[in-house]
């Protein structure tokens, strides 16, 4: 199963993915998880959601495979609006959504979590885009939200990635904590939230949404449309064919 939930305290719901090898998402996977998100924030019960995943590492993005294996654009497509899907699942949860990430998280992971209320994450976290080196572009309007503009400018252009410690730094990761102890924090950081008034919390949600300086939604559609210019040209082909291929 690629998407689960389990309840494992009152007012807590986690949200898991778990799709090896690397947890990157075919386009109903992306899809899935955005219907899981919203399932558990609609819910009168839940007032916070944990985002989680099993295996190595958090999330590696899109299954660069399905895209590689059609030879139209519909598979393309379907991976920008589920991911789109996804992330705004994420941003408009009625409640507060907690990621914990463990080992690689990037690509569609970075918009994942760029879009959660707070991040804990293990010591051995990395955060990064390679979308240069996949035929792709988008998520540096979550990236923006975790470091600030030049640094984040300097990730996309060279698809180096920041570890979890370099976050804390910045102030965009809650904790950084050993990885066996990450969804201990992560729930106790949920049951904390949770703690409060649902009815407040779901007013706080909406309220800090609506005074974001930037409509993350709108930013990260905007960026999909360079991704298919992209495809149409032939330069996503190009680059994503080398895609496994490195030396």
């Amino acid at each position: 199963m690629t998407v689960s939930t389990a309840r494992p305290s009152d007012g807590v719901r986690v949200v898991t993915v778990d799709r090896p090898p690397v947890n990157a998402l075919p386009v109903q996977g992306w899809y899935d998880l955005a219907d899981a998100g919203r399932t558990a924030g609609r819910d009168p019960e839940v007032r916070c959601v944990v985002l989680a995943a099993a295996g190595r590492g958090f999330n590696a993005g899109v299954d660069i495979k399905e895209l590689q294996r059609d030879t139209g654009h519909e598979a393309l497509i379907g991976a920008n609006r589920g991911c789109a899907e996804a992330f705004a699942a994420v941003y408009t949860c009625e409640v507060p959504v907690v990621a914990a990430v463990q080992g690689f998280c990037l690509g569609g992971g970075v918009g994942l979590v760029g879009n959660a209320d707070a991040i804990v994450a293990s010591e051995d976290a990395v955060f990064g885009l390679p979308e240069l080196d996949r035929g792709a572009l988008g998520a540096a309007t979550h990236l923006a939200r975790l470091v600030p503009q030049h640094l984040m400018r300097t990730l996309y252009y060279t698809s180096r990635t920041v570890t979890a410690a370099e976050l804390l730094a910045h102030g965009s990761v809650w904790r950084v904590v050993p990885h066996p102890e990450l969804m201990h924090t992560a729930l106790e950081l949920a049951e904390e939230i949770a703690a409060k008034d649902g009815h407040l919390l779901r007013l706080a949600k909406a309220a800090l949404n609506g005074i974001d300086p930037v409509d993350v939604r709108r930013s990260y559609r905007f960026e999909q449309g360079f991704t298919f210019e992209a495809n149409l040209a032939g330069t996503a082909d190009r680059v994503r064919d080398t895609f496994g291929k490195e030396a």
